[in-house]
């Protein structure tokens, strides 16, 4: 690479912009964006960028000997792999915050980096200002990780932080944490949980070792709450946090996100408004706990620009728990504890459950607490109905 690095950087809404924001305001780096591609200039006319920056014309970023590395900032995952692909063939290393496109293409993403020689870093495509894929990979590279658990999704957490120390709606939450830039306007990936699986994918990687399909991986949202368990929530001292969490028993791993209820001396408990935590179990370390802002531009900008200066020093994953394991499996074969709300007229399927510990009904709603077989559950299509909401105990 050239004294100064040069970048490209293709996408400019809220984390292209935090990326551009830290990157002035980091003078020590000695690096510079060369060129924005975004895809048109209604967007780009409202944020004062300099012409000479900016291009519609991605090959004017591929092409450019000058530029050494590219920045991914967009929201598009299929477009985001053709830049990931184009970059390395033309002898740049990349930088991404897209966990959709590296979730879903992890084997190719592992193949390109061996083919071509370039990396490619993702730290903010997990949990932005934590630095948990590096850990995982340097801090962790010999130790035997039992599980890594927590809040991923910022943007959850800011709306339920807002619903249960605010008492507002979901929906007013939900378009204040829009309004704030930490929910997209379509913010499906955020509520129902996308997110989050995509983010615990990449972790399994560098936890365990194991490429594994986000399909593989049962998510379910914060979407269904309503003020039923709110009310029961607060009656018993509790908070709900959305919480993704994987753990390693001899050669299979177990996986799911769910919302949880959480008690005050629980530490995802104090997780609060939109910062993220996560929780690590290892063989020698016992448990430790980061926590740090998981939504935002200027979080996930920092994360990019973190990246980028690891970039400056020649560093690259290098998956070493892939390397060093013969494979292991994802089973849903769990049982869970569970609060499953319900509307009193309609059955929940009883197979589901190892064992009920309470029944309770109210007028038309009903709720069952005990444990579940998560296979059973996800086979009886109970997620799919719009009266249920599901919570762990």
């Amino acid at each position: 690479m050239s004294n100064k690095l040069k970048i490209g950087l293709f996408g400019y809404g809220i984390v292209g912009q935090g990326f551009k924001t830290v990157l002035d305001r980091s003078p020590n780096l000695n690096a510079e964006i060369v060129k924005i591609c975004v895809k048109n200039n209604k967007q780009t006319e409202e944020r004062n960028l300099v012409n000479s920056l900016l291009t519609f014309n991605a090959e004017e970023i591929f092409s450019n000997p000058e530029i050494d590395i590219i920045i991914e900032a967009i929201d598009d995952a299929e477009f985001a792999l053709v830049i990931a692909e184009k970059a390395l063939q033309n002898g740049k290393s990349l930088v991404t915050a897209n966990k959709k496109m590296i979730a879903e293409n992890f084997e190719k993403i592992f193949q390109l980096q061996q083919k071509y020689w370039k990396p490619i870093l993702y730290e903010a495509a997990c949990c932005a200002s934590i630095p948990i894929i590096r850990n995982l990979e340097e801090y962790y590279d010999n130790d035997l990780i039992n599980s890594v658990e927590g809040i991923f999704n910022g943007s959850t957490n800011y709306i339920l932080t807002n619903m249960f120390d605010n008492g507002k709606s979901y929906a007013e939450s939900l378009k204040e944490a829009q309004e704030k830039g930490f929910a997209e306007s379509n913010p499906k990936l955020d509520v129902e949980g996308y997110d989050s699986k995509y983010k615990l994918t990449i972790v399994i990687a560098h936890a365990f070792g194991e490429f594994i399909n986000p399909k593989e991986i049962f998510n379910f949202g914060i979407n269904k709450i309503n003020d039923f368990d709110i009310k029961y929530c607060n009656e018993k001292g509790l908070k709900i946090k959305l919480i993704a969490k994987s753990y390693k028993i001899d050669n299979k791993i177990y996986a799911y996100v769910f919302p949880k209820f959480t008690k005050i001396n629980d530490r995802f408990f104090q997780v609060e408004a939109e910062k993220n935590g996560v929780s690590v179990e290892s063989v020698f370390l016992d448990k430790q706990f980061f926590i740090g802002k998981g939504a935002g531009g200027i979080a996930t900008g920092s994360a990019l620009l973190a990246d980028v200066s690891a970039l400056k020093h020649n560093y690259k994953y290098e998956y070493k728990k892939k390397n060093g394991i013969e494979g292991f499996k994802i089973s849903n074969e769990q049982i869970l504890k569970a609060y499953i709300r319900f509307d009193n007229d309609k059955a929940v399927n009883k197979p589901i459950f190892h064992n009920i510990e309470e029944t309770y009904t109210n007028g038309n709603t009903k709720y069952i607490i005990g444990e579940i077989y998560l296979d059973k559950f996800i086979e009886s299509g109970l997620a799919k109905r719009e009266d249920v909401n599901i919570v762990l105990c």
